[in-house]
């Protein structure tokens, strides 16, 4: 094959597809409409409780724009990291919503589902045996930690992708997944370079931030066996190399090897040129394959329960001293919590801390460039074992908020407004990652489980093992 065309429809299922412009896209007869639709941006709640950061109503639209698209063109969507996180509760609940659009479509629609969710036993059978490695700057796994998570995925790479993709599926629903094999399997599946295959999904995972202003649209990829072009399609939208060059620069630690399951994608002897008034053509990437392929392992953990106390400071005499006002009030929590709770302070499973916004909420003690104020916002937030406990801990800081003293002023005080009433917040259970570690030479077929799915049949969801 000496060209094919795909659609990166949105940079995150739920965030909003833009409907016209992936109508739009239809004419240049793509070969299939992938997005992603995780990340852990948002934070280790959705794999710890198994929620998403988007709405159910933001995802079906989305998913119903996709999927009516992928039928008119007879081409499949590919939809990777279902639900945020990609556990199996995920992609069940995904299905459910794709199950919902077959039915308002009134149309059967065949697809697959990639779970990705690791058996906890397993996992420590693979750690006992050495086949659990840690990231650089992670310790060694143990079993005490492995054991604590609430449920662990493991990234697939376009192996399990290309796996669904012989089926000649409607649609594939995959749990956690590298963001670009969502956009390389197929490509790679008809023989185009690996090195511009996993680039090219590096660049447009993210849908139009590759462009030089943000705006709604797709992005429209072709590939050719010595280079591929990137086309926003959409309203205002331009790519100009720099905007793409940069784009391969995001979220990496590194400006010219990303890893990714299968070996390492390697841009440095990449260019990039203008072509035509909004595309971007990139010859030059190369992609280096492992010796023995890895996973990498997302866990998440209970933390705790945590509530908080959201107000302001306007009192340019508490401002000027804001750091010791609150050392006070954090002395004053201490000894109320040890009183009251009969627990300590320990900073880990029980805490009580402060982030001012409008001074260093963002960068804290990193912070270049602290800036005078004239108000403050400060959260109050506390973590403890319980949710009781928790609350209890926000109830004491209350009142010292409220009234902690300073010398500048005789006799009672009040500088700090609340923003609630009642003042504290209860935010419930805290999760946070736990895992930062790889699954190396991962052999067992049951790292990455694929099922067949029809849906919008007479019946309910049926499923057919592989």
């Amino acid at each position: 094959m000496q060209e094919m065309k795909y659609v990166a429809a949105i940079g995150a299922v739920g965030g909003g597809v833009d409907g016209e412009s992936l109508m739009a896209a239809l004419e240049h007869d793509p070969a299939f409409i992938a997005a992603d639709a995780g990340t852990t941006d948002a934070g280790a709640f959705a794999l710890g409780t198994g929620a998403a950061a988007f709405s159910r109503e933001a995802i079906r639209r989305d998913l119903l724009m996709m999927l009516r698209a992928g039928l008119q063109a007879q081409i499949p969507v590919i939809v990777g990291s279902a639900g945020t996180a990609g556990a199996d509760v995920h992609v069940d609940w995904v299905l459910e919503i794709v199950g919902e659009i077959a039915d308002e479509l009134g149309r059967p629609l065949r697809g697959a589902a990639i779970y990705s969710e690791q058996a906890l036993a397993t996992l420590e059978a693979d750690r006992r045996e050495g086949r659990i490695r840690p990231l650089r700057g992670a310790a060694e796994l143990d079993a005490d930690q492995l054991l604590r998570c609430e449920r662990v995925v493991a990234m697939m790479g376009v192996e399990p992708l290309q796996q669904a993709l012989a089926g000649d599926p409607d649609f594939i629903i995959a749990g956690r997944c590298s963001d670009a094999a969502l956009f390389a399997a197929l490509p790679l599946l008809h023989g185009f370079p690996a090195g511009l295959a996993w680039h090219a999904g590096k660049i447009v995972e993210c849908g139009t931030l590759a462009c030089e202003t943000l705006g709604k649209g797709v992005m429209l990829v072709t590939m050719r066996p010595d280079s591929f072009s990137v086309q926003p399609i959409g309203a205002g939208l331009r790519c100009t190399p720099q905007s793409v060059a940069a784009h391969s620069l995001y979220e990496t630690a590194d400006p010219y090897l990303f890893a990714e399951p299968s070996g390492t994608l390697d841009i440095s002897a990449s260019r990039y040129e203008a072509e035509g008034e909004t595309a971007v053509r990139v010859h030059g990437s190369e992609f280096i394959a492992a010796e023995h392929g890895s996973v990498k392992l997302e866990g998440a953990e209970l933390a705790g329960y945590s509530a908080m106390i959201i107000g302001g400071v306007r009192d340019p005499l508490i401002i000027a001293q804001l750091d010791s006002w609150l050392d006070s009030i954090t002395a004053y929590v201490r000894a109320a919590v040890a009183n009251v709770l009969d627990v300590e302070l320990d900073g880990e499973s029980y805490r009580v801390g402060f982030q001012v916004y409008g001074r260093d909420a963002v960068m804290g003690a990193l912070e270049p460039r602290p800036l005078a104020a004239h108000e403050v916002g400060i959260v109050c937030s506390t973590l403890a074992p319980t949710q009781a406990q928790a609350t209890e801990m926000a109830k004491l800081c209350r009142q010292p908020l409220l009234h902690a003293p300073i010398p500048e002023w005789k006799g009672a005080i009040t500088g700090f407004a609340c923003l609630h009433n009642p003042a504290w917040v209860e935010l419930g259970p805290v999760y946070r990652f736990s895992l930062n570690h790889i699954l190396v030479d991962a052999q067992r077929s049951d790292v990455h489980r694929l099922k067949a799915v029809a849906l919008g049949v007479p019946t309910e969801l049926r499923e057919v093992a592989l």
